[in-house]
């Protein structure tokens, strides 16, 4: 499970950076105001296509209860949320309230020992993952 999710966390790095590159800055020709034909994104790579949102985010209280939103980008349903990634969870009590590959909801609440950062939130889809990143400000 770790060598996955070590996997997908590349998988999601190297999709977000190809989403980068094609997010570079204005032309000469759109900043002249003459219009542009855009350039669909790349797709993220294949195990990598779950999306995810946390809300509210940031975060402000410790216990403070969030909501796990998103889709699973074409794998079988939500099978599990992971928070963290040096041992410390961030999350406890995750609950999956649906698992629906199309959109899914789970619900969580910070840690009582968490303090102020940044920390990725994954969803695995059982062949697809997900990751966004949870600010706190406790």
């Amino acid at each position: 499970m770790k060598k996955r999710l070590i996997t997908a966390i590349a998988g999601v790095s190297l999709a977000a950076g190809m989403l980068g590159l094609g997010a570079g800055g204005a032309s000469a020709s759109d900043q002249a105001g003459t219009t542009a034909v855009a350039t669909a994104a790349p797709k993220p790579p294949k195990g990598a296509r779950a999306v995810v949102q946390v809300g509210p985010n940031p975060t402000t209280e410790r216990g403070q209860e969030v909501t796990i939103t998103g889709n699973c980008g074409g794998g079988e349903k939500l099978k599990a949320v992971f928070a963290g990634v040096t041992g410390k969870p961030v999350l406890k009590d995750i609950r999956i309230i649906d698992d629906n590959p199309k959109g899914f909801v789970a619900k969580a609440r910070l840690d009582s020992r968490i303090g102020n950062g940044v920390g990725p939130v994954f969803v695995d889809c059982g062949g697809e993952m997900g990751v966004t990143l949870l600010v706190t400000h406790v």
